[in-house]
């Protein structure tokens, strides 16, 4: 019977690590003694080594279930690099590499085979494997298994016939993000048999999270990548349209972008998806469709430019960032408005859209809106406890969340603006009741005239609606109908009375500080570092990867880079002490990388260096809306803009429409005079369905249609707020 001693010289000599994490060691030991699993352990929490160091330990071939063939290549080629066994079963291959693999499992060669639940489960795959020498089976993305996790995947649910097929086996599930009902599920639909389940801590440290209230999207968006120049970072957004508008705004301020969306074909996916993993673009803007099958190491950050779905979602995609166990940046913006598009999206047509989904958008909502440590929060939801005071990696901890003094009384101002608007409107309009706003709708409806209206009108609309918004979130005031119109719950009622804690807080002044800002983790594990050599190795690393046609992670992920440059081994055998450098891989490139090294080992400038940008400019040769965008956000005039761009004015008033949509800007009056403003709101009713042509009539061609669309939409923007 092999041991974990066994498995830790195979982690040494194969990977280069001197010891297991948390919890890998005894998930270890479960395949070694063939006892059923489950292990949950975070994204970047070293799920794979738990299954994969045993199998080399065991006689035979462990039979890996994965569901994603980007994932199954990416994982084969990180075990070949290293000198392993390895080999994938799926649709891409040739009848000869097929036959191939067929070979190295007969001839008992092949330690790990990784295939798709499909693919397995069909009747010619399972009787080959009964004859074949197979000596565990491992599930990865086990949650897809469970219609209680947040991403079911009915093809999982045949995986249970394997403890029918193969009685003497034992069978592993691994997961990222799996709730107690999430793993009790497992373990009923695999069958597994009174299985060991290890839990891991669901707080990712080397994380730091920013919640930010959207105020511009596109620039706050900015300002995250000048904090990461020429690193790799991704940014989800909720639809395709988004996905295509910020690709385009990126690549006209010179990034290098690009998309990944269900609505692309599959060539164009696979090329955009092997460019980013391969370091040959920076920046992948993509919907939730992406990310399962990447096992890229090196992403630095990750921005969700609208609210996820869950709080498991959020955990699985941010979790992308950092998975080297080094300092990474997650940030997401969100609304008020990203919980009704969600509720449409996932109401439409599908109806699974129930009570466990509107507590999930909940649930995100509350974390995004509240003041507390956002570590705490996640690992919380989870069910586990934080016993840390202060994560010091997240904007609350960080003291970038600005709380308000007192709290109740500006409660107080809020819950009795919704009560004397007679609980019929929704978050928008009370904010600008309670910012004194002198909308036209306004004035017409009497809110002028309410005691509440311009209690805060020092505050402005953005901040009273985060208030709105966190009020909800804590359970204050709710949300009803499809207007999502304001109430007073019974604990508002009591928080009229003073009778209630909620906590208001106000980050928008956080925005700029963090601006530059650079947390503890990050300066401790730069501390040492030869950036020049780092820069130097890196480049190294790309020129092997590229010849290998591997991605640049598999080579040496950047934890590794930076030790080389912290301490600089002068010699094969210090070269292979080196945290993540196993023997293949210490025989195959120390000689390329000891001869950079040895050009300057004594170099005195090591640390940190100034790598702020220098200001982008337009690339003044793509000519669609999105070059547009800066200057709309310096607030240049339409002739301004049209001058600079050499357009007609018309087509400006498109770019406009174009920027406001993606921004979610409702306030039109750097371009349109708030007196125009006041009177088309006033007649907005004949613009019915759409058409313009009744209101342009109506004010005799006065206010050109330009005006027109370009106040209804923020109108429109502004409703759904």
């Amino acid at each position: 019977m092999q041991s974990t001693i066994d498995a830790k010289q195979v982690l040494k000599d194969i990977w280069g690590y001197d010891s297991f994490r948390p919890l890998q060691a005894e998930s270890v030991d479960c395949v070694l003694h063939r006892r059923d699993s489950v292990t949950v352990l975070p994204t970047g929490g070293g799920k794979s080594i738990c299954y994969q160091a045993p199998a080399l330990c065991l006689d035979g071939m462990a039979v890996v279930v994965s569901p994603l063939i980007s994932l199954m290549k990416d994982q084969v080629d990180a075990l070949r690099a290293c000198g392993v066994e390895a080999a994938f079963a799926n649709s891409t291959q040739s009848p000869d590499e097929k036959r191939k693999v067929v070979q190295q499992i007969r001839a008992g060669t092949l330690k790990l085979l990784y295939v798709a639940p499909e693919r397995l489960l069909t009747e010619q795959m399972l009787t080959f494997l009964q004859s074949a020498n197979v000596s565990c089976f491992a599930i990865d993305e086990a949650h897809c298994i469970s219609n209680w996790g947040h991403d079911f995947r009915p093809e999982y649910r045949g995986l249970r016939t394997l403890k029918e097929r193969f009685p003497g086996l034992a069978v592993h599930a691994f997961t990222a993000t799996a709730t107690e009902s999430v793993r009790d599920d497992i373990v009923a639909q695999l069958a597994l048999d009174q299985p060991k389940v290890l839990v891991g801590s669901f707080d990712r440290p080397n994380l730091v999270y920013r919640m930010l209230a959207a105020s511009n999207r596109s620039q706050q968006i900015l300002d995250v990548i000048k904090r990461h120049p020429n690193e790799s970072g991704i940014i989800y957004c909720i639809s395709r349209k988004e996905v295509e508008s910020m690709v385009e705004l990126l690549q006209s301020m010179g990034h290098s972008a690009l998309a990944y969306h269900a609505g692309m074909s599959d060539i164009d996916r696979k090329s955009n998806q092997e460019a980013f993993i391969n370091d040959q673009c920076n920046i992948i803007v993509a919907t939730v469709a992406f990310g399962m099958g990447i096992d890229k190491s090196n992403v630095r950050y990750v921005i969700h430019s609208g609210m996820p779905k869950s709080i498991e979602h959020y955990q699985q995609e941010s979790g992308r960032a950092g998975r080297d166990g080094l300092e990474s940046e997650c940030v997401l913006i969100y609304s008020g408005r990203d919980i009704v598009v969600w509720s449409k999206m996932l109401s439409d047509g599908n109806s699974e859209f129930n009570e466990a989904a509107k507590e999930s958008l909940e649930a995100i909502n509350r974390l995004c809106t509240s003041a507390t440590c956002r570590h705490r929060s996640i690992v919380e939801h989870f069910g586990q406890k934080f016993d840390k005071e202060n994560c010091g990696g997240c904007d609350v901890c960080l003291g970038e969340i600005e709380m308000m003094d007192d709290p109740i009384t500006l409660s107080q101002k809020i819950l009795s603006c919704v009560v004397r608007v007679n609980e019929r409107f929704g978050a928008g309009h009370v904010a600008k009741v309670l910012a004194g706003a002198t909308e036209q709708r306004v004035i017409d409806l009497g809110h002028d005239k309410l005691s509440t209206y311009g209690l805060l009108r020092e505050s402005g609309v953005r901040a009273i609606r985060l208030w709105i918004d966190q009020l909800t979130s804590q359970g204050f005031l709710r949300r009803e109908s499809e207007y999502q119109t304001l109430s007073l719950t019974d604990a508002g009622k009591r928080l009229l009375r003073r009778d209630g804690a909620p906590q208001l807080s106000f980050s928008a002044a956080a925005t700029s500080r963090t601006k530059s800002s650079r947390t503890t983790s990050t300066l401790t594990s730069w501390e040492g570092v030869d950036r020049e050599l780092f820069d130097d190795l890196r480049r190294h690393r790309a020129q092997i990867a590229s010849e290998l046609n591997v991605p640049a992670y598999i080579v040496f992920n950047d934890a590794t880079l930076r030790d080389l440059a912290r301490f600089k081994p002068s010699t094969q055998k210090d070269f292979g002490n080196i945290r993540g450098v196993g023997q293949q891989k210490a025989e195959r490139y120390a000689e390329g990388f000891l001869a950079l090294i040895a050009i300057r080992p004594d170099r005195t400038d090591i640390g940190m260096r100034n790598t702020t940008p220098s200001a982008t400019t337009v690339d003044t040769q793509n000519s669609n809306s999105f070059r547009a965008f800066p200057m709309f956000q310096r607030g240049e005039s339409i002739e301004q803009v049209a001058a600079s761009m050499e357009r007609a004015t018309s087509t400006i008033w498109q770019y406009l429409q174009d920027f406001l949509r993606f921004n979610e800007i409702s306030d039109c009056s750097p371009w349109v005079d708030p007196a125009i403003c006041n009177r088309v709101l006033s007649q907005k009713a004949l613009a019915s369905q759409g058409k313009l042509k009744p209101l342009y009539e109506h004010f005799n061609g006065e206010i050109g249609y330009e005006q027109l669309r370009i106040v209804l939409i923020c109108d429109q923007i502004s409703s759904q707020q």
